[in-house]
This record gives structure tokens, C-alpha cells and sequence, in this order.
């Protein structure tokens, strides 16, 4: 009686976690000055950057602020949200999975 010996293979495959943008949405009522204010305290952006981020929600109407992963992109749109609801201004942001 002999007994079959079986092979098993097992492949694992490592997977970076999905990446999210946190995306400004233009409005007419918070001051361009207020979200260059915000892209640089929460969004870690250099003036220069969070001007150019504003101009393109402005012209655009909405603009990446930055990519992270689902926790982090989360926090930084609370915070941005709260702050300005504390300032008196109804910015929007929005989380989109990076494809």
C-alpha cells in the first residue's frame, strides 16, 4: 500500500492598501485666503502649492489637496470641515479612492 504524496503550493501576494484623494469643492462664500489657510495647516502644502490648489478649485471647481491612505484622508477632511464650521464657512470637501 503506498501513500500518494501531495504538493501544495501557496502563493501570497502583498497588496499596498487604496490610496484616497481628499478633494476641495469650490463655493461661493468661503475666502480663497481661508483655504490657501487651511491647505497649509492640515494639508502640510507650501503657500505656493495652496495657492495654486486654490486657483484650481476656484476655476475648476474642485482640486486634489492630497492623497492618503482611507484613515488619514479621513481625519484631515474631518479636521478641515470642523475648522471651518468654526470660522463660519460652509467648505466642502470630498474622499475619492484613487483608481
Amino acid at each position: 500500500m503506498s501513500r500518494e504524496q501531495i504538493k501544495t503550493q501557496v502563493r501570497t501576494e502583498l497588496k499596498y492598501p487604496s490610496r484616497y484623494n481628499v478633494i476641495v469643492i469650490n463655493d461661493d462664500f468661503t475666502p480663497m485666503d481661508f483655504v490657501i489657510r487651511i491647505l497649509v495647516e492640515i494639508f502640510n502644502k507650501n503657500l505656493e502649492t495652496a495657492k495654486d490648489i486654490t486657483l484650481l478649485v476656484h476655476n475648476k471647481g474642485s482640486a486634489v489637496a492630497g492623497t492618503y491612505n482611507l484613515e488619514i484622508a479621513e481625519q484631515k477632511c474631518t479636521e478641515a470641515v470642523t475648522i471651518s464650521r468654526a470660522a463660519g464657512h460652509p467648505l466642502q470637501l470630498k474622499i475619492e479612492q484613487v483608481e
